[in-house]
């Protein structure tokens, strides 16, 4: 396995689960150029875990049931992978808002609210 270089563990990249175009393109819209947003609906397609730990954080759409499980994804990262990435949620109902917190998910907004915030993310993360 090769080790990851120095430039690319700095990279500026984020995990968007979703199929949403128009919340993926409200999501990229207040990106930096120096900023990458990575949509996949399988964590696998990022490549193996030690790629997934390159990433700054995971935005986690919770009404795309039909595209993934947003609790086997969780499960997933936490459990098999053992990494513990930010994973911020929006969308869903109370029910699996609940059942994600219990699966170690870290924070919960709404689609708008989503947006909103990515801003303050992309400001704390930007190391």
């Amino acid at each position: 396995m090769s080790e990851p270089t120095i430039a690319r563990r700095l990279e500026k990249r984020i995990i968007l689960m979703t199929q949403d175009a128009d919340m993926t393109a409200r999501l990229q819209s207040p990106l930096t150029p120096d900023w990458h947003l990575h949509q996949v609906t399988d964590l696998e397609d990022l490549g193996p875990w030690n790629e997934i730990l390159l990433y700054r954080f995971l935005l986690l759409d919770l009404d795309e049931i039909e595209a993934f499980d947003p609790l086997d994804v969780i499960r997933m990262l936490r459990m098999e992978y053992q990494i513990n990435l930010p994973v911020f949620c929006f969308g869903g109902d109370q029910d699996i808002q609940d059942e994600m917190r219990l699966a170690r998910a870290d924070r919960f907004f709404g689609r708008d609210e989503m947006v909103d915030k990515l801003p303050e993310f992309i400001r704390q993360y930007d190391w």
